[in-house]
This record gives C-alpha cells, sequence and structure tokens, in this order.
C-alpha cells in the first residue's frame, strides 16, 4: 500500500473517531439474550394494530424487548448467511389483504438446530415449511425463532418458505404499508419501513448486518394495475383469474427495508445514458410534469459517477417512481413525492438561494444508492453513514452543476440545523435511530476533513477510493 493510499485511510479515520467520540458519554443499555417466553401461536396480536407497535421514541428511550430482539445480532442470526430471498405474494386492494411466502436461503456458518426470523405480530403465520416438512417455531415481540428437527451442519445451504397473511399496519412517517387510492379513485399501494422495519409486511432477517446476495420478488395484483419493484423487470404472467403477476430480479445485494412494492396506475417512459437503463413511472395526470422534472437524474447519475464511479446497480437499472409521500431510497427504484418542483417540498432547504436550483428528492434518495445502498452499515446506530454522506453527496452535485462558490454557501446553510442534542452514533445493537444531526452535524465534519486535507485533488482521489474499497459492503464507523 502506497504511502498516500495510507494517508487518506488515516484522514477518513480521524473524522470518523472524532464523530464516534461523543458515543462513550451516551448512556449504556442492558442486553437482552435470545431466549423466548411465549408460547407457540400463528395468530396475531388481538390488540389494535397499531396500538401493537411501540410508542417510544426509538434511540432516545429505554429500548423495549422488541428493540432489542430486533436490534442485538445474536446467536441465532450470527448463526448463518443469507443467500437469497423470493418474495412471492398476492395483494386484494378490495380486501386489503397480503398473503404468500417469502423463501429463505441461508448458508450456517456453524451447527445449530434454531435461527431467528422477523414478522410483525399483527400478522400471521400460516406455516413454515423445509421442504415438505412443517416446522416449529416461538413467536415473541416480533421474532420468530425457527426450530429445525436435525442439526443445521456449518457449510450447508438450506432453504425454508415462509408463508404468511394479514393486513400490514399503516404507521410511521411515510405510511409503512399503505393501502390507498390515488386523485382518480384508482388503488395505490406503497410501501416505505426504513426505522419500523420491513418485518411490518414480509417475514426476513430484519437486521442491518447480513444482507441477502440477490432476491426475487413476485407480486400479484388484479389485472389493471402496475406493480414497480426493485431490481430488473422480467415480466408479467396472466394468472387466469383477474390476477397478474410482476416478477423482478435484484442482481445485487439489498437491505431489507430497500425492498418495495409500489403497486398503481402507472403509466411508464423510459430512457437511457450510455448502457444504463433509465425507467419512470408516474401517474396519467402527471406525465407530462415527470417527463420535465425527471429529466434531472441524468445530471445527477453522471455527477455522483464523476466523483465515486459507476452507478452501482447496472444490471438492475435506475428507476424514478412516483408516490405520494416525499421520497426514499428503495434500490433501483428511488420513490419520488417532490410535487414535481425544485427545493424540498417547493421549499429552501438551506435557506440560502442554492436548493431552489434542484429537486431536492432526486438528488438526495437517488444518492443513497451509492451511500446507503451500495455502502450500508451493519446497524441503525450508524445511519450517518447513510445519511451524513448523502447530505454531502447534495453539496457534490450543487458544485459539479454550479461550482465551489455555491456549494460552500450551500453547506453552510446546515450550520443552522445543527441542535447537539445527543451524539450521532447511538448505542449499538437496540434498534435506535440516531438524531437529525446525523445528517447536518455529520456533511459538516465530512467538509470539514476537506479543509484539513486542503488538496482538492487528493479530496477527490480519497472519496473515490473510500467508495470503491467499501462498496457492496456493510460497515461501521
Amino acid at each position: 500500500m502506497s504511502k498516500t493510499r495510507i494517508y487518506w485511510r488515516y484522514a477518513v479515520i480521524s473524522l470518523f473517531v472524532l464523530v464516534s467520540i461523543p458515543t462513550f458519554a451516551s448512556s449504556q443499555v442492558a442486553q437482552t439474550t435470545q431466549t423466548t417466553e411465549t408460547t407457540q401461536t400463528s395468530q396475531p396480536s388481538p390488540a389494535n394494530q397499531s396500538s401493537a407497535l411501540p410508542k417510544h421514541v426509538r434511540g432516545l428511550d429505554a429500548p423495549t424487548k422488541a428493540d432489542l430482539l430486533r436490534g442485538t445480532y445474536g446467536p441465532y442470526r450470527a448463526n448463518n448467511d443469507l443467500l437469497s430471498y423470493h418474495l412471492d405474494i398476492r395483494i386484494d386492494p378490495e380486501k386489503k389483504l397480503v398473503s404468500g411466502k417469502n423463501t429463505v436461503r441461508i448458508k450456517m456458518l456453524q451447527e445449530d438446530t434454531r435461527i431467528q426470523l422477523d414478522l410483525a405480530e399483527t400478522l400471521n403465520i400460516d406455516k413454515i415449511l423445509l421442504d415438505s416438512a412443517a416446522l416449529h417455531y416461538e413467536r415473541d415481540s416480533g421474532a420468530v425463532f425457527v426450530d429445525f428437527p436435525y442439526t443445521l451442519h456449518s457449510g450447508s445451504v438450506y432453504a425454508i418458505d415462509f408463508y404468511y397473511s394479514g393486513t400490514p399496519v399503516q404507521t410511521g412517517r411515510f405510511g409503512g404499508f399503505t393501502f390507498g387510492t390515488d386523485p382518480s379513485g384508482h388503488p395505490w399501494i406503497y410501501t416505505a419501513c426504513e426505522g419500523i422495519g420491513a418485518s411490518l409486511w414480509w417475514p426476513n432477517k430484519d437486521q442491518w448486518r447480513d444482507e441477502v446476495e440477490n432476491m426475487q420478488i413476485s407480486i400479484s395484483i388484479p389485472n389493471d394495475l402496475v406493480d414497480v419493484s426493485n431490481g430488473r423487470f422480467m415480466g408479467k404472467t396472466d394468472l387466469g383469474d383477474g390476477y397478474t403477476r410482476w416478477d423482478w430480479t435484484v442482481h445485487y445485494p439489498i437491505n431489507n427495508y430497500d425492498v418495495s412494492i409500489n403497486i398503481g396506475n402507472y403509466q411508464h417512459f423510459s430512457d437511457k445514458m450510455g448502457d444504463l437503463d433509465l425507467d419512470f413511472y408516474a401517474l396519467p395526470e402527471d406525465m407530462e410534469k415527470a417527463r420535465k422534472q425527471f429529466s434531472q437524474a441524468k445530471g445527477m447519475i453522471e455527477a455522483f459517477q464523476h466523483y465515486f464511479g459507476e452507478y452501482p446497480f447496472k444490471k438492475d437499472g435506475y428507476k424514478l417512481v412516483e408516490v405520494p409521500y416525499s421520497g426514499m431510497e428503495h434500490q433501483s427504484a428511488v420513490t419520488y413525492g417532490n410535487h414535481f418542483a425544485n427545493g424540498y417540498l417547493e421549499r429552501d432547504w438551506t435557506g440560502v438561494g442554492i436548493s431552489p436550483k434542484f429537486d431536492f428528492i432526486i438528488i438526495h434518495e437517488s444518492g443513497h444508492e451509492w451511500f446507503g445502498n451500495s455502502i450500508t452499515a451493519a446497524d441503525p446506530s450508524d445511519m450517518w453513514i447513510h445519511e451524513g454522506w448523502t447530505t454531502y453527496l447534495e453539496s457534490l452535485y450543487v458544485e459539479y452543476m454550479y461550482g465551489k462558490e455555491d456549494a460552500i454557501k450551500y453547506l453552510n446553510g446546515y450550520k443552522s440545523k445543527v441542535t447537539n442534542e445527543r451524539p450521532i452514533i447511538t448505542a449499538h445493537g437496540v434498534n435506535g435511530e440516531p438524531p437529525p444531526d446525523q445528517y447536518f452535524k455529520g456533511v459538516l465534519f465530512i467538509n470539514t476533513l476537506r479543509s484539513v486535507v486542503d488538496d482538492d485533488a487528493r479530496w477527490w482521489k480519497l472519496l473515490h477510493d473510500l467508495y470503491q474499497d467499501f462498496k457492496y459492503q456493510n460497515i461501521m464507523t
């Protein structure tokens, strides 16, 4: 390794240390063991669905048992490595019902007879099969402990079919899982579950450290609707009963909360950027606005490829999908609801006259393709790796398009948003969420390092090499 490369690594490590030092002052929380105290049941909690979800502030209040079971990478998670999912479900808009299965392929890392998966208590477990044999399981606060009738051997690969059904909860800032309607009265069904957890609506190993290597998504919906999910569209099949199955293949590692469905009366248009496919989906009444606003995607991709290298999910292409909430970084299927206007929800986001020059949601949420989706934190406590870095990507877009002076002006606009309420890296293993300073203080730390390096040629090389070193990995500060 060259001295130059060592220097860059040292510079980044120094920044990480500066950011992480305050975490030592944060309070410690008790850990829990991976034991269950509940009896086996396939039925959801009888309580009202929304009341079954924690009401406390994750990362600020003391963690609940559900938080600890979700957040801890315990022995029944650590004993296996995810290989793939095949999520194959039917969605009935009239009954507001989801039913189907997830085929989970794992490679055992040690001998054991039990693994942990996760599914919201508000959903039914219909059965869990290994080949054709039903497996015993226990449910506890969203965790599902699956027991095998014999020892699973280290190095061997196993696949189980996890069948489930029910009505997922609509909750959280962006809805979690929403059975809605568009302005014309057509069903509009969508997911957005970062923080809440993907197990809100489908069974999976709901943590951040371990990702599948690839995934298939099969969504069966009424014939007059369109599903847009992650990955490459493989085709659709008329099932002969009024439903059509839409099949998608994700060719890359993907974190659970990025897995998404967007079902509606969508129309589609496409473009290309070299050999990268660009696909855009909007409601019929918004198509002309979408054609105009979504044209910013090319400049965004050009800018980020300039700094970091090739778009990370080339085999899957890039999609931008209209939704009724502001937006989310769903991998290769970024969702968009920013009113087809520049700024953030038609506001000057940093208050200095720069953000009205571009569409904040297109730039920020797509920036997560590099930081958040390609490079992913291994625990929510390190979300600043997603949000601080992607906020910095906003400034890189500004610098690429409008120059350094505007970029620095844009960054300085974030200073007033810093609150210093608590550390931006929270306690690990408790399913906690860092404060908003992960965006604002995170981006200012990164820009401070640029000033410390004080050599832009070296800085650009550092950014490029940092990303190339850690892409497709789950990392911690």
